[in-house]
């Protein structure tokens, strides 16, 4: 079984790994056709609000400390969940 600090480490490291995936679309958007651009433009809009969200939300439970996973585990869960998802949506 994985510990909470184990958890949380990986967490962080997919959140950075999706970050830099995040700007590096987001350079690439700028590099496309005007009208793909703008139906693109508004997918990473949403991206990069849930990315925030994400990040908000694990920025919480660190600072709460491992100690209080249980009370931060299903807001942290659902925005990563979101975020996945919207970057699912992207691809496709």
């Amino acid at each position: 079984m994985e510990t909470v600090e184990a958890h949380v480490e990986k967490m962080e490291a997919e959140l950075k790994e999706w970050g830099a995936r995040l700007d590096k679309l987001t350079t690439e958007a700028h590099a496309t056709r005007a009208d793909v651009k703008a139906d693109y433009r508004k997918r990473l809009d949403d991206l990069r609000q849930k990315y925030v969200a994400a990040e908000n939300r694990f920025a919480e439970l660190k600072a709460a400390g491992n100690g209080k996973w249980e009370i931060f585990q299903g807001g942290v869960e659902a925005a990563w969940y979101d975020l996945a998802t919207a970057f699912t949506r992207l691809a496709n």
